[in-house]
């Protein structure tokens, strides 16, 4: 007999996302309507929700024996399917510890623990690797993550982090320890000129980066980013999901960004 859940929503793309690396991929049965990784969930799952939003009545008659969400902004719609008698478990990290721990938890939720603790592994391994190249570059570039571009928002604890190992510095240290969006704003955008980044990414959550609406911001062409070239787009299927994807293509990317620049000025 098998005691793990046979019947899983997922609310949020990460865990789909484990959930196929893990090869439990047969339990899923509805997605949320923002999931891209990986590519075949959107042609073999039902679409159930947004982010904020969720067909209730669709999935309640999916019978899932177990709902996954995400973050207490979908508190609203773990409370409506908990009244519907539905079991719903609701993950709310946002670090890479808490990503790495996300991993092992769902492992043991559907009895994939070894599977789970081996990604797991995995993933820490290549931290670590490129922490510890990174560790002894004598330059630290400062890099701005622009998460939105109206009004600005700058990166989340995730990205923050993401950053520090990747071999940067933040440019707002201060915003990324805030959990949500709406605390993450920079309201002027001198803020960003003042800070004067040698690194900008940007990510704009789901929708495409457009480098002249950046660069037509009063004072942004005098930003040190801006005048040597070092503008990239990261795309926010990668990082700004709080799941694998953010740690094991998020992280070398950024790295490698961060690696360029430092042979470019030493």
């Amino acid at each position: 007999m098998d005691y793990y859940p046979q019947r899983i929503v997922c609310l949020t793309e990460e865990t789909t996302e484990t959930l196929y690396l893990l090869g439990q991929q047969d339990r899923i049965v509805g997605i949320s309507g923002f999931t891209v990784r990986p590519s075949q969930a959107r042609k073999e799952k039902p679409k159930v929700s947004a982010f904020t939003e969720a067909d209730i009545e669709t999935i309640v008659k999916l019978e899932p024996d177990l709902v996954i969400g995400f973050s207490d902004i979908q508190a609203d719609i773990a409370k409506k399917l908990i009244a519907r008698g539905l079991t719903v478990w609701v993950n709310n990290h946002r670090s890479v510890a808490g990503i790495l721990q996300m991993i092992v938890q769902l492992g043991a939720l559907t009895g994939s623990t070894e599977k789970a603790l081996q990604l797991a592994k995995r993933i820490n391994k290549q931290i670590e690797e490129i922490k510890k190249e990174a560790s002894v570059w004598p330059l630290r570039p400062k890099i701005y993550f622009e998460e939105w571009y109206e009004p600005l928002i700058s990166g989340i604890r995730w990205v923050g982090e993401i950053i520090s190992l990747a071999g940067g510095q933040e440019a707002f240290p201060q915003l990324s320890r805030q959990s949500l969006a709406k605390d993450r704003i920079i309201a002027d955008p001198q803020e960003v000129v003042a800070a004067n980044p040698d690194i900008i990414l940007a990510s704009w959550c789901g929708k495409k980066f457009k480098p002249a609406r950046m660069l037509a911001r009063p004072g942004w062409q005098d930003i040190k980013a801006v005048k040597e070239g070092y503008v990239y787009e990261i795309d926010s299927a990668i990082i700004l999901q709080p799941g694998p994807a953010a740690l094991l293509e998020g992280l070398p990317q950024i790295h490698s960004i961060v690696k360029q620049w430092i042979k470019d000025k030493l």
